[in-house]
């Protein structure tokens, strides 16, 4: 049976928290949360949008592409971060794109760009949808269109010699890889919004995957983009590796949309993996979980999965109270459970060696925290409903920057939010530096949890930008961290970019705002 995309928040509108485990959710936590009390509010109801006039209409030439249906245009209206969510649900449509497009082929795409570079009229590439730092948000413009390539969604040709795929930029997570199953291959790139994200989305934002070393973001897997900029198609070549120059892909990946639509790539594939080894160890204290992390990778240990949480991230998640626990995951394309098995020993000894109080093989642990981990878009938005603010923020450093990192950040998440609980957990393990998952559960002030997202927001990006992390790890610049994106890369690398744009996209209709100010 055929689910319904969410307008207004995560996922399926089957699949979202029902009613009753909502409720029981908000009950639990008024128990630990002194002075909160659940505040339910209704979900968005589709048939009664109030949405801003058109300031522009479709040509009749673009009348079949461009539709300006009240639903599609407030589900494109923002993207999945908690701020965006409280705006659905406040009804607050002010930055509604006046139409949306949907080509068909790369011919509709290029009438539609076409139109909105003559009209003066901004075009917002859309994928999934599922940017978290207003990243499809047509915020403060005069007239925007949002380009939607969910039509641009096949699975056009696969190398099986070289190992590639070609596909278009509309393909999500599980048509890509229903496509290579059968062929024994894998893109093997899974970020928590795989089921609700597209490649071409991926690829603008520089994604990262679930697997902690090795091949942790899309850079690694891309061969060759194909980009229809309002100059014309930029299109690099297919080729293994090359040292001709700045590499053109480069310029694509994490473009976010500013310098033209994404239409297809090749992307490198493998082997789809057929055994796996799994294991956890328990610490005391996070900096002990987070010394152990270090010493698997640098001692040239790359697990598939290392990914410590801190006690009460631990906690939270049904793996135990009142220790961190690092999980710990394997894997190989060919049979060699006995060589997966030693890697597996060696790190738990190399836990135990850096203090872990109990390391051991179990495949529980990390089958437990997928579960949690898959369902907590859902969580989030049930936990919005209920009136308290939560939300998450990414980052990497170098090891020797993390203690003082984590100890800051975490100091003015608590400060900023004013009460509530903040996590923090690894993602991704590099042998020169971790990067750290923050949350943030608080209560929210009634009728102006917007006001304190944006203050919590300001806080951890000051702390860790101060620390000397990035704005993000794997979450893109967007528009809502533009302004720390600016103090973190170079003054000529923005002004540098800022000509490439001006050559690639001329009258500067390609997502204004977002990565470049």
């Amino acid at each position: 049976m055929s689910k319904t995309r969410s307008f207004w928040g995560w996922g399926n509108e089957e699949d979202a928290l029902p009613a009753e485990e909502r409720n029981a959710v908000g009950a639990v936590l008024a128990e630990r949360l002194p002075g909160w009390e659940p505040r339910p509010r209704a979900v968005p109801d589709a048939a009664r949008l109030t949405l801003p006039k058109l300031r522009v209409r479709a040509p009749s030439s673009l009348a079949a592409t461009l539709s300006d249906d009240p639903r599609q245009r407030a589900a494109h209206t923002y993207g999945k971060a908690f701020r965006d969510v409280v705006r659905h649900l406040c009804g607050n449509y002010s930055a509604a794109p006046d139409l949306v497009a949907l080509p068909g082929d790369e011919a509709e795409l290029e009438r539609v760009l076409a139109w909105c570079d003559e009209a003066g009229v901004a075009a917002i590439p859309y994928g999934g949808g599922s940017s978290v730092v207003g990243g499809v948000e047509p915020r403060d413009l005069p007239a925007a269109v949002s380009i939607d390539l969910t039509r641009l969604d096949r699975v056009l040709e696969v190398d099986e010699l070289s190992r590639a795929v070609r596909v278009q930029a509309g393909v999500l997570g599980p048509a890509l890889e229903d496509a290579l199953r059968p062929r024994g291959l894998t893109l093997r790139h899974f970020p928590q919004s795989f089921e609700f994200s597209s490649v071409g989305g991926w690829i603008a934002t520089r994604s990262g995957g679930h697997h902690s070393t090795l091949r942790t973001r899309i850079d690694d897997y891309v061969e060759s983009v194909r980009m229809l900029s309002p100059a014309g198609w930029f299109e690099t070549r297919r080729l293994p590796s090359s040292g001709a120059g700045p590499d053109p892909n480069r310029l694509v990946l994490g473009s976010e949309g500013v310098l033209g639509v994404i239409t297809d790539a090749w992307l490198r594939v493998q082997p789809r993996p057929d055994v796996r080894a799994k294991g956890a160890a328990r610490f005391g204290t996070f900096a002990a979980g987070a010394d152990a992390a270090r010493k698997v990778v640098q001692g040239g240990l790359l697990p598939a999965e290392c990914r410590l949480l801190d006690p009460l991230e631990a906690e939270l998640n049904g793996l135990g109270a009142g220790e961190a626990v690092l999980l710990l995951g394997f894997e190989a394309a060919v049979q060699r459970q006995a060589w997966l098995d030693a890697q597996l020993t060696g790190a738990l000894e190399i836990c135990r060696e850096a203090g872990a109080t109990r390391a051991e093989a179990s495949a529980g642990a990390a089958a437990g925290w997928r579960s949690a981990f898959l369902r907590a878009p859902y969580l989030r938005d049930a936990l919005a409903l209920l009136g308290l603010v939560v939300e998450t923020f990414e980052t990497a450093c170098t090891w020797d920057r993390f203690a003082e990192l984590h100890e800051s950040v975490t100091r003015a998440l608590r400060e900023s939010a004013g009460g509530g609980w903040v996590t923090c957990r690894f993602t991704h393990v590099y042998a020169d530096g971790p990067a750290p998952y923050f949350t943030v559960l608080a209560p929210g002030r009634e009728g102006s949890e917007l006001e304190q997202w944006d203050a919590i927001k300001a806080a951890a990006a000051d702390a860790l930008s101060a620390a000397g992390g990035t704005i993000t790890h794997h979450h893109a610049v967007g528009r809502d961290h533009q302004p720390w994106y600016e103090r973190e890369m170079p003054p000529l690398h923005l002004e540098a970019l800022a000509a490439v744009k001006a050559r690639l996209d001329p009258h500067g209709v390609m997502n204004p705002g977002a990565l470049l100010p």
